[in-house]
């Protein structure tokens, strides 16, 4: 392992570790640099002092020629800038070469989201069986909290106070502990769950008591893929307009949100987001609403009247 390659693992490490991000980021930005370390072995690079920004707007250059999107060509150098940030952090390097590095601006698309009817049906698909009462779960606290998958499934019992309708994500992005609120429906599906479905979970489990809410068929904790499952087996309530994740629900939980007059800086700290910027996306969703809604009712907005 090269000093380039190690100061990539040391970094990875630090994501997983010190920072709590999801498995599917750290994939993300493992693929990215590994790519970009390939690129350097072809030049006899492997010095990670060695890199500047010539060397990066090359790499950026011979994906562009290669025909990468430009969102692709955005998250790359997202990826390379974070990494150079944090080596100029820790000491690794004496300057960031990726400071006025440039990539095509990414399009900004709008969020997908559940209307307010598809989402009750979505909430209703689940049945009475104990894995029914969890998926039940899952899909009540993604929408009343706007939480990510990778904080839910780290829940734990303690974390949870249904009287007041709040569970600690603790470790959230950015390693941040934050207060998530829920409803009274999400707080009643807990609340059956605990009594029945979670019980009849865990006595599946051989390795001793799990400390956390969700349980898969073995009695254990639930993982990032088994929450993916779970949507799998609800794809059905959209057919083929939308494919339904836990992130179109976090869309959902932010739009309905401000449809219904919610301030948007509340709604920045329910997300956790650290920057308005990045909530301000949801407000170009419920104006885009507002204009298809005008347009259809007001009978001097279509064009053939």
């Amino acid at each position: 392992m090269n000093n380039l390659e190690k100061r990539v693992f040391q970094y990875l490490m630090d994501l997983k570790e010190s920072r709590n991000y999801s498995p599917h980021t750290i994939h993300a930005y493992s693929c990215d640099l590994n790519q970009f370390a390939q690129f350097l072995a072809l030049k006899k690079i492997d010095n990670i002092e060695d890199v500047n920004l010539a060397i990066l707007r090359d790499f950026l250059s011979s994906l562009y020629h290669r025909n990468a999107s430009r969102s692709t060509l955005a998250r790359k150098k997202a990826s390379l800038s974070a990494f150079f940030r944090w080596a100029r952090q820790k000491g690794h390097i004496f300057h960031d070469p990726s400071k006025g590095l440039m990539a095509p601006r990414k399009q900004r698309s709008l969020p997908k989201f559940l209307q307010q009817d598809e989402m009750e049906s979505l909430l209703n698909s689940p049945d009475t069986s104990p894995a029914g009462q969890r998926d039940r779960v899952v899909l009540e606290v993604l929408y009343a909290s706007g939480i990510r998958a990778g904080e839910l499934v780290r829940i734990d019992l303690r974390d949870i106070d249904l009287e007041e309708g709040e569970i600690r994500i603790r470790h959230g992005k950015g390693g941040k502990d934050r207060i998530a609120l829920i409803g009274s429906r999400a707080a009643a599906a807990i609340e059956r769950y605990l009594k029945d479905g979670r019980i009849r979970l865990a006595s599946h489990c051989r390795k001793g008591e799990s400390a956390a809410l969700l349980l898969n068929k073995f009695g254990e904790r639930i993982s990032d893929r088994g929450i993916r499952r779970i949507f799998d087996r609800y794809a059905d309530v959209t057919g083929e307009r939308l494919k339904i994740t836990p992130h179109v629900l976090r869309h959902t939980f932010a739009t309905h949100l401000l449809e219904n007059g919610a301030d948007l800086r509340a709604v920045q700290e329910l997300l956790g987001h650290a920057d308005l910027s990045t909530t301000e996306i949801y407000t170009h969703v419920t104006q885009t609403r507002m204009r298809e809604e005008y347009d259809q009712a007001h009978p001097r907005a279509r064009k053939d009247t």
